[in-house]
């Protein structure tokens, strides 16, 4: 095991997405060392008020800890106490058009250690998309992007991994999911290191192609306030899910992580109404029927 080569690879894989990124938006990230007190750091890259995108963020950290936070050890109590090491990428961007999806990535590697004992590692991840207005075409190209960068370790990955970010990215509270899913895995340490090495980086690697495609399709068509009112109302449970249910959030937070890095995946502009539903047949109602739902895209 060599966890150099994943600190490598995740600093690799934010350079290189910056890079497309700010490419596509045309303004640069505004780029941000900070050091942790309790041991680590990392390096946050904000983008706002771009062209395109209204808030994004491809944030790095790498962190240290004499004990795992408990967001990390609620379903595997019996690593309480132990040190630990964390490194991972966390983006989410929000683009300004209501028919261009938010994006979200994450892939992450965990370390936990007590003298005496073998060490405990595993890696996680997946993206997800979070559409304001549904596109058939879009989701199935999200969903077979994602089943691709699976498909070299065998069928059953992306079966599992969709499965579980279904239930994952769900909130609870209001029994709906936050949008149309994609791939969600953790706790991955089987069969061995280099395998779940190689799932992680090609779930990474596949990041791009799966959402920037679907971006450029969306990123000219007209909007009005109309639009832009909806996508602030459907951001709101974007908001919830990540304060409430989200266990980065949670592990960030609970372990002395830069607040404004964490909570960079929260969009500018959002609205709450009190139990407000779309008209029956609109456009915003389709989002919920014919989006909002449980589904094998491909």
């Amino acid at each position: 095991m060599n966890t150099n080569q994943v600190k490598e690879y995740l600093c690799t894989l934010q350079d290189q997405i910056i890079e497309h990124i700010e490419c596509v938006d045309g303004k640069h990230f505004k780029r941000e060392e900070w050091d942790r007190p309790e041991g680590g750091g990392g390096l946050s890259c904000v983008i706002e008020r771009g062209n395109i995108f209204e808030r994004g963020g491809v944030n790095y950290s790498h962190v240290f800890g004499s004990g795992l936070p408990a967001s990390a050890t609620a379903a595997r109590p019996e690593l309480s106490g132990r040190s630990f090491e964390a490194m991972g990428v966390s983006i989410v961007l929000h683009p300004y058009n209501p028919y261009a999806p938010t994006i979200h990535l994450n892939v992450r590697f965990l370390e936990a250690r007590k003298e005496g004992a073998e060490s405990v590692w595993w890696f996680g991840g997946g993206m997800d998309l979070t559409p304001y207005y549904g596109f058939e075409e879009d989701a199935k190209y999200f969903h077979q992007t994602c089943k691709e960068s699976l498909q070299p370790f065998g069928s059953e990955y992306h079966k599992k991994f969709k499965k579980w970010c279904d239930k994952y990215f769900y909130l609870k509270h209001r029994n709906e999911p936050r949008g149309i899913g994609g791939i969600f895995f953790d706790d991955l340490s089987q069969p061995d290191f280099e395998t779940c090495f190689s799932i992680t980086k090609s779930v990474g690697n596949h990041f791009l192609p799966a959402y920037v495609p679907i971006l450029e399709r969306r990123i000219n068509m007209s909007y009005g306030e109309r639009e832009r009112d909806f996508q602030a109302y459907r951001r709101g449970r974007y908001v919830e899910f990540n304060l409430v249910w989200d266990r980065g959030t949670l592990f960030g937070l609970q372990s002395g992580g830069r607040t404004e890095s964490i909570l960079m995946s929260l969009p500018p502009i959002v609205k709450w109404r009190y139990d407000w539903e779309p008209a029956e047949g609109s456009p915003e109602s389709e989002l919920y029927t014919n989006f909002l739902i449980s589904k094998d895209w491909v």
